[in-house]
C-alpha cells in the first residue's frame, strides 16, 4: 500500500512528522544545555531539574514532582535521594497524611538551585539575543500549544475508559 503524496502509511501529514522531527532536535539540544550547566555546576543534569522545580515549585509530595518531571515515581526517588545524600533536599513526611513524603530544598539546595537559575538566564541571554520580544512570546504560544497537544493525546490513550475499551 502507497501513501498519498505528503502523507504517510497512517494518514499523517508530511508537515506533521517533520514537526515531531524538529521537536526531537529542540528536546537534544535542551539536553545538551542542561548537561552543560550541570557539568559546570559539578552536578548531574537530572538532579539540576529537581532543584529548578522545587524552587519554583517550594516544598512539593514526591508524586506531584514525579507528576512534573514526566518521570516515573521510582526515577524521582532515586534523584531525591541523590540530593538528600548530598544534603540539597530534605524528605518529611505530611503531618495530615503520613503515607505522603514532601520534598524541599535545603539551603545549600537554593543556593545551587540560585547559581543553576543563573546560568540557564545567561545562555538564554545569550541565545536569543536577537530575538524581538514578538518573536518570543510568539514561539510561547507555539510550544505550549505544541505541548498541550501532544499531551492531550497522551493522556486521552493512558485515559481508565480507553484502557477499558481496548481491553
Amino acid at each position: 500500500m502507497t501513501s498519498p503524496p505528503g502523507r504517510t502509511p497512517s494518514g499523517t501529514e508530511v508537515p506533521a512528522v517533520t514537526l515531531i522531527s524538529a521537536l526531537q532536535s529542540l528536546s537534544r539540544a535542551q539536553r545538551e544545555a542542561a548537561a552543560r550547566i550541570a557539568h559546570d555546576l559539578d552536578w548531574p543534569r537530572s538532579g539540576v531539574a529537581v532543584l529548578h522545580l522545587l524552587a519554583k515549585c517550594g516544598p512539593t509530595s514526591l508524586t506531584d514532582l514525579a507528576a512534573h518531571l514526566r518521570v516515573d515515581l521510582s526515577v524521582a526517588s532515586r534523584q531525591v535521594s541523590t540530593l538528600a545524600d548530598a544534603g540539597y533536599v530534605v524528605r518529611t513526611v505530611d503531618a495530615e497524611d503520613r503515607r505522603v513524603r514532601t520534598v524541599e530544598l535545603t539551603d545549600a539546595g537554593r543556593a545551587l538551585a540560585a547559581e543553576a537559575a543563573e546560568q540557564y538566564t545567561n545562555l538564554i541571554d545569550r541565545a536569543f539575543a536577537t530575538w524581538s520580544p514578538e518573536d518570543l512570546a510568539e514561539a510561547t504560544r507555539t510550544l505550549h500549544r505544541l505541548v498541550d497537544t501532544i499531551s492531550a493525546d497522551t493522556a486521552h490513550r493512558r485515559s481508565p475508559q480507553n484502557q477499558q475499551e481496548s481491553a
